[in-house]
């Protein structure tokens, strides 16, 4: 039985690549079983690289879990990589990841055809998703797990933060950025917290473990709170990377078939 649901899913899956700007960004299409005019969108963010797992490793699991989601909510689900990470080209900037991450949205409607798109994402891809979320009627619900509500630890230290990022390989490119200060400028620009106030009323979920030492759990409350009605989890001993967690993934699955569009 086991085998026969993952040949299945393989049947209804797709590696691919699309346009960001001058980059062009490794992505992963999942097809549920049953597609009408009705099915929604999802597309999963992942984070910033940290620990051992450099910036070509990013996201290596992520298509393995949107296969699942797919399978067990029944939404076209969709995962890619962000510039300087994986197999997508470029380099990082929380500016072009906020371009990217507004052209997988573009993308996935174009080349499905679905109105209706929720956003999921780990650490930096949850704070992004919910970025975008607030000023995108086309995502009707966001899930963030891990998130952090500002980047202003990484706009008080650029320079620091820009040789973290060569380290890792998630900066790739001799002499990019060509301006530090703009480069880092974004760590301002955009804010989690305010972007979250301005998402509500439409459903918000936060997931967070009370054990994760790369981001505090304040982060997660400040955000809940910012929108006013959002699903707060905080999960007792969990880590930073909820994607591995049961249940996580379960309270997650949960949340996208109660939020469907009717």
């Amino acid at each position: 039985m086991f085998d026969d649901d993952t040949d299945a899913r393989a049947r209804n899956s797709m590696d691919a690549t699309f346009t960001s700007g001058q980059e062009q960004l490794a992505c992963h299409l999942s097809r549920p079983s049953v597609v009408d005019d009705s099915t929604p969108g999802l597309i999963l963010c992942h984070g910033f690289p940290i620990g051992p797992l450099d910036a070509r490793r990013s996201a290596g699991t992520f298509p393995e879990l949107i296969d699942r989601l797919a399978n067990e909510v029944g939404y076209l689900a969709f995962t890619f990589t962000f510039r300087g990470c994986g197999r997508s080209t470029g380099d990082f900037s929380l500016q072009g990841w906020m371009d990217d991450l507004r052209n997988a949205v573009d993308y996935l409607v174009a080349t499905t055809g679905v109105t209706k798109v929720a956003l999921l994402g780990t650490n930096t891809g949850g704070s992004l998703a919910i970025c975008e979320a607030a000023d995108d009627p086309r995502v009707f619900a966001a899930g963030l797990m891990s998130p952090r509500a500002d980047f202003d630890d990484w706009s008080d230290h650029p320079r620091r933060f820009l040789e973290h990022a060569r380290q890792i390989g998630a900066v790739r490119t001799p002499g990019f950025p060509a301006s530090l200060d703009e480069w880092s400028r974004a760590f301002r620009r955009f804010r989690p917290d305010a972007a979250a106030r301005r998402f509500a009323p439409r459903p918000l979920l936060v997931l967070h473990g009370d054990d994760d030492s790369s981001v505090p759990v304040s982060d997660a409350r400040q955000l809940a709170n910012a929108h006013g009605a959002a699903e707060l989890n905080v999960l007792a001993g969990a880590g930073h990377r909820l994607r591995h967690d049961p249940r996580a993934i379960a309270i997650l699955a949960g949340w996208l078939d109660r939020v469907r569009p009717q």
